[in-house]
């Protein structure tokens, strides 16, 4: 019930979305793209425009050792456990190759710490995080991130965690920054669709669908 709560409320101002949801795999428009009617990410999946669900990414946060010390690693390993990560994280490199994912971890951290950065300086603060742990917290953030053509999308979850202004703007300082830039913001959009489609699967969350962008 709780689960169900707080997924209810990431999605509860959410777009309705129509069409395949269908992504050229690999696509990056640079900017949000007209899709059967509907805006989608520059990297697939529909745009979120309501309010974000600011205390549950305060879990997260808090589930990646706190905003001074957030990693997504630990983040990980807090919900679904060290030997699940570590599964994970092999798969995900005879995938991607090593240095990917090693990539991968860094830019999700760069992402994070850049979101709260851009809402500190704007005068927003995380309120009290949402009583999630673990595999519950896990479980929320799949069902936020998942569209309504049952596709897991990292774009649509950032959106709604942090809202689609601060998430496109996080994009962009990543295809700026010193050691990111467009292929890492590329690789972190396809290994983290990856990523939560099989932490989705591990849950029993077989009906979760793998984006096209992975």
């Amino acid at each position: 019930m709780m689960i169900s709560r707080f997924a209810a409320a990431l999605g509860a101002v959410a777009i309705l979305v129509t069409g395949s949801g269908a992504f050229a795999a690999g696509t990056d428009t640079g900017q949000d793209t007209m899709v059967n009617g509907e805006m989608h990410g520059r990297f697939g999946g529909p745009v979120y425009n309501g309010a974000p669900a600011l205390d549950v990414t305060a879990a997260l946060v808090k589930a990646g050792g706190g905003a001074a010390n957030y990693s997504t690693a630990t983040a990980l390993v807090s919900m679904v456990g060290k030997p699940t990560v570590d599964a994970e994280v092999a798969k995900l490199s005879k995938q991607y190759g090593a240095d990917a994912v090693t990539q991968w971890l860094k830019t999700f951290d760069f992402a994070v710490n850049d979101s709260l950065k851009i809402a500190t300086a704007a005068g927003v603060k995380l309120p009290a995080p949402a009583p999630l742990e673990g595999k519950a917290l896990a479980e929320a953030l799949v069902k936020a991130g998942t569209d309504s053509q049952g596709y897991f999308q990292i774009e649509l979850l950032l959106d709604k965690a942090v809202s689609h202004k601060i998430h496109v703007q996080v994009m962009n300082d990543i295809d700026a920054a010193p050691g990111f830039g467009k292929k890492a913001d590329l690789q972190y959009h396809e290994i983290s669709n990856q990523a939560f489609y099989d932490v989705a699967q591990a849950l029993g969350m077989t009906s979760v669908k793998l984006a096209p962008v992975h």
